[in-house]
């Protein structure tokens, strides 16, 4: 009797009270399977090869295999049929005498930092129904002897960036049981091989992110997901007829696929989601391209289609319908159709890059679940719809480079959750409203290139999260107010091209995080222009059934930039103690006085003071400044000494052009 497991005694009792007993310590004793000796020796030599940090195998001792942890076995013979031991963190090469676990069903060893060569020997474990070692560090090539696991029903190496070669012919006729393979996201190249278009039994196929090329061809089976994207896929669009009643996700995007989108493909009674992105599709959408109510994510983006916008793309109802729309990057003209309105249960809207003309449509706030709507770059004029508000969850709005025009209704205030606000680029007037302090989780807002005038009011310091602003290139006026530097989370703030006057604020500087944060990035010297530019990316994902997962990166170094007003009056020595600015532009203004020490600007890579009425001498520290690419202090009436060996070599723009400032001589 093992140690652990003490034998019941059983002394006047009840007769019932007997047998309720009696089934406990049944109960209790069964969960004790003494682990076969052979496979415990085996698991202890892969364990003797492999390193667990995180002492994910520190349970591995004794011999009751319920307490080792990722095993099963076999209650009469203590064999092991199961071992999970995924995200463990564990690495290293596997031991050969794994393999001897004949009896082994489920092998799942992902989500660690396995190295080396999928074991040859794997192939003797023919009772294996899944064998799972996605996401490590496997390399080489699939071993031929797989073959022989007649028994596999999944076959999952994605995430493992080092395996490659051609895949395996054998791979779709080895296993009449196999209805998973995915061997997505390594390195594999040549064509599909033919055995994958006719494997009967086949049902989840992922061979996306490889470098795949060759004719696509349809498939003859009745498969539920297909994701062939990221490969070098050509030919045109086949119909996955097959597939008519069970494809559920059809994933092509980021191929050279072309043609034009076949109306059968709207025949796909259970497809939910179809992305043909990032193909070199061309002509007009048919009208007969209709999707059915199940369709929630459809993504035509970065292809060559033109024509007008489609009227009906999908049946809705009111429980069901479409989530996720995009047609972006696309050169798509005329209007944007009233259908789309009718589109009850859009989520994400994206229509930018085209060529779409006409107005928004008033009715658009008729969709009450959207989160995102894009139509930027196009040529839509008009305003703003006052109905947009009906959107009341709307996490971004993007606008900019339209032919807009009219003013910022009072009433976006009741856009209470938007995050994003770019209606750059447009030829948007009148004054900020006061209202807007009701945006209160706004964090990108770029006002920019309009014709936006008046003063900067104090609804902008209700925006306590805001990163980006830019009001840059409008006809602002007045002095900068005394809170300009005092948003926690900012990372650039543009205010130039407008007719601001007074003095800098000489606030409190400390409170920005990035503006204050001194640990130096080593980033690559980049020129001006690469130096300010700004790249907010908006990304969602359709998760479950019709949830709407929302998320942007903002790419950005942190930066000021007052430069083209009518600025005067001294530089505040605060404002050059900000040791985690990158860009500071306060160029083309009237400062004067003396240019403050940089000495603890460390992250400093682009400085321009350039016309103004600075005088003195110019720091002596400049050559310390490792970060700083770009340098201008002309049209001023600066005087100092920069060694070339010290720094003034590195700067690709003449900081002593229209000035005193005296530059070595290499």
């Amino acid at each position: 009797m093992s140690n652990f497991v003490r034998p019941c005694t059983l002394q006047f009792l009840p007769p019932l009270f007997f047998v309720l007993v009696l089934l406990l310590c049944a109960s209790y004793q069964s969960a004790s399977v003494d682990l076969n000796r052979e496979d415990k020796a085996s698991l202890l030599l892969f364990r003797s090869w492999i390193q667990d940090p995180a002492h994910g195998l520190s349970t591995w001792f004794g011999s009751n295999c319920t307490t080792w942890a990722g095993l099963v076995c076999q209650n009469h013979t203590g064999q092991v049929i199961s071992i999970n031991l995924r995200n463990l963190n564990l690495s290293g090469h596997i031991h050969p005498n794994l393999c001897n676990l004949l009896f082994l069903e489920t092998l799942i060893l992902s989500e660690n930092g396995l190295t080396g060569q999928i074991p040859l020997c794997f192939g003797r474990l023919q009772n294996l129904k899944t064998l799972d070692l996605s996401h490590n560090r496997f390399g080489g090539v699939v071993p031929d002897s797989l073959m022989r696991l007649g028994q596999l029903k999944e076959l999952i190496l994605n995430g493992n960036h080092d395996l490659g070669g051609v895949v395996p012919w054998w791979v779709g006729n080895f296993s009449t049981n196999m209805e998973r393979l995915d061997l997505g996201f390594n390195s594999f190249h040549g064509t599909i091989p033919e055995s994958l278009f006719n494997s009967k039994s086949l049902k989840y196929l992922d061979l996306g992110n490889n470098n795949l090329s060759g004719d696509l061809h349809d498939f003859f089976q009745p498969l539920v997901f297909l994701n062939l994207s990221s490969n070098s896929l050509s030919g045109t669009l086949p119909c996955f007829s097959a597939s008519i009643r069970s494809l559920i996700v059809l994933n092509l995007a980021m191929n050279s696929i072309v043609g034009g989108i076949p109306t059968c493909i709207a025949s796909l009674e259970e497809l939910t989601h179809l992305n043909l992105s990032s193909n070199h599709l061309n002509f007009a959408i048919s009208p007969r391209l209709v999707f059915s109510e199940k369709l929630l994510a459809l993504d035509l983006s970065f292809n060559d289609l033109s024509g007008p916008l489609p009227t009906k793309i999908a049946e809705t109802t009111e429980k069901s319908g479409l989530v996720l729309l995009d047609l972006s990057h696309n050169c798509f003209s005329g209007g944007i159709p009233l259908k789309i309105t009718e589109l009850k249960s859009l989520q994400a809207l994206f229509l930018s890059h085209n060529l779409l003309t006409g107005e928004i449509p008033a009715r658009i706030g008729n969709l009450t679940y959207l989160q995102v709507i894009d139509l930027s770059r196009n040529s839509l004029s008009g305003s703003i719809p006052l109905n947009i508000v009906g959107c009341f969850q709307l996490l971004a709005l993007v606008l900019n480079n339209n032919n807009l025009s009219g003013q910022i209704q009072p009433e976006l205030d009741a856009l209470d959750s938007l995050k994003v606000l770019d209606i750059s680029n447009n030829g948007i007037s009148g004054e900020i409203p006061l209202t807007l302090a009701g945006c209160k989780s706004l964090e990108i807002v770029d006002f920019s290139s309009n014709n936006l005038s008046g003063n900067l009011n104090d609804a902008i310091t209700k925006w306590s999260n805001l990163r980006y602003l830019s009001l840059a290139r409008n006809k602002f006026s007045g002095s900068l107010p005394s809170w300009l530097f005092t948003f926690e989370e900012i990372q650039m703030m543009d205010f130039s091209g407008n007719k601001f006057s007074g003095l800098l604020p000489n606030g409190n500087f400390n409170i920005s995080s990035e503006f204050n944060n001194g640990d130096v990035r080593r980033l690559p010297a980049e020129p001006f222009l690469a130096i300010r530019n700004i790249e907010i990316k908006i990304s969602v994902l359709v998760v479950d059934n019709s949830e709407l997962s929302f998320n942007y990166h903002l790419s950005s170094n942190a930066g000021i930039d007052l430069s083209d007003n009518l600025l005067h009056g001294e530089i505040p020595r605060g404002l050059f103690g900000l040791q985690g600015l990158e860009y500071l532009n306060l160029s083309y203004n009237s400062l004067d006085g003396q240019v403050p020490s940089l000495e603890k600007m460390q992250r400093l890579r682009a400085l321009d003071l350039s016309h103004n009425s600075l005088s003195g001498q110019t720091p002596g520290n400049i050559s310390r400044l490792k970060e700083l690419v770009l340098l201008n202090f002309s049209y001023n009436s600066l005087s100092g000494f920069v060694p070339w060996k010290e720094g003034y070599g590195r700067f690709p723009w003449s900081i002593c052009w229209k000035s005193r400032f005296v530059c070595g001589v290499p």
